[in-house]
């Protein structure tokens, strides 16, 4: 019974993010809009750290994508892969605790001002005009985190779609490795290698994942929607992180 409640819960919560980030699908489009080449140039001299002009016209028109992230839903999106991972069992309970810590500092900003701070380039832009954004546990650390650690979801996730059979210690390993690794000191490292020795096999975590009358073939459909759902979005963040100089 307790195992038949954990993989309906599983499987909601994988569903729950396929609908989150099909929203996020749609909002990377918002901001997309063809304006005067005029008012365009003035948009740019006044912020180049944010936007991205492409000139269509010398005379007429120039196109002006303005990225946002509504803090919000990213941090649903957040805590909902929290909840996948924690399925893994306690080798994530590292990386759990990072996240946790990572969505309440975003919180604890946005909630100092929410009619302005709704958007996360938002804060990424206030504290790097402030030269704040790479000193102490500031947001923009939390958010390129945040991102990290979704990055190690998708590859993970890519892995047991190519073969669900696969062993889950090499899975985890190799996720790890390209994506949470390189960023990672040598204390942080020796703990994950500690706790990857802990994952569940396989046909465990599948067992989990699935729900009443899922088969593979199902299963392994909604996580493919979901790893090409997050895919867009991760890069959009990276493109975010980048235009405001913070790599």
């Amino acid at each position: 019974m307790k195992r038949m409640r954990e993989a309906e819960t599983a499987a909601s919560e994988i569903r729950s993010a396929i609908e989150e980030l099909s929203l996020f699908g749609v909002n990377l489009k918002i901001g997309c809009t063809t304006v005067p080449a005029a008012a365009a140039a003035s948009v740019a001299a006044a912020d180049t750290d944010t936007d991205i002009h492409t000139q269509t016209s010398s005379t007429t028109t120039t196109t002006s994508t303005q990225h946002h992230v509504h803090i919000k839903p990213f941090l649903s999106l957040c805590n909902i892969l929290i909840q996948i991972l924690d399925k893994i069992g306690p080798t994530m309970a590292v990386l759990r605790q990072d996240i946790h810590q990572n969505i309440q500092r975003l919180e604890k900003f946005h909630d100092s001002d929410p009619s302005k701070y709704w958007d996360v380039v938002e804060i990424l832009k206030k504290e790097v005009n402030e030269g704040k954004a790479k000193k102490g546990p500031t947001c923009s650390k939390a958010f390129v985190w945040l991102n990290r650690s979704l990055d190690f979801t998708r590859a993970l996730l890519q892995l047991l779609v190519k073969d669900l059979g696969k062993n889950m210690e090499e899975a985890v390993e190799e996720s790890y490795a390209t994506t949470l690794k390189p960023w990672h000191g040598w204390i942080s490292s020796a703990a994950y290698k500690v706790a990857i020795k802990l994952v569940p096999d396989s046909q465990t975590l599948v067992d989990i994942l699935k729900v009443k009358d899922e088969d593979n073939v199902m299963l392994k459909e909604e996580m493919q929607n979901l790893v090409a759902l997050l895919v867009p979005v991760l890069d959009q963040n990276n493109e975010i992180l980048v235009s405001n100089y913070y790599y």
